[in-house]
């Protein structure tokens, strides 16, 4: 015979291990330095000064 389970703790180790999980992805995607931010940043307003710089007028 198999081994009886507390479905409850079942259910709560699931929703505790999926939230881990989410965790670590929000990690990954959002976890920037400061440092990054902001070099990201001014790479942006470099692009676009660039960007504008190369527009010819109508």
């Amino acid at each position: 015979m198999s081994q009886v389970v507390n479905l409850n703790k079942a259910r709560k180790a699931k929703a505790k291990s999926s939230a881990k999980a989410k965790a670590d992805e929000n990690a990954v995607k959002f976890g920037r330095t400061k440092a990054e931010k902001a070099l990201t940043q001014a790479q942006a307003a470099l692009d676009a000064g660039r960007l504008d710089g190369a527009k010819r007028d109508p």
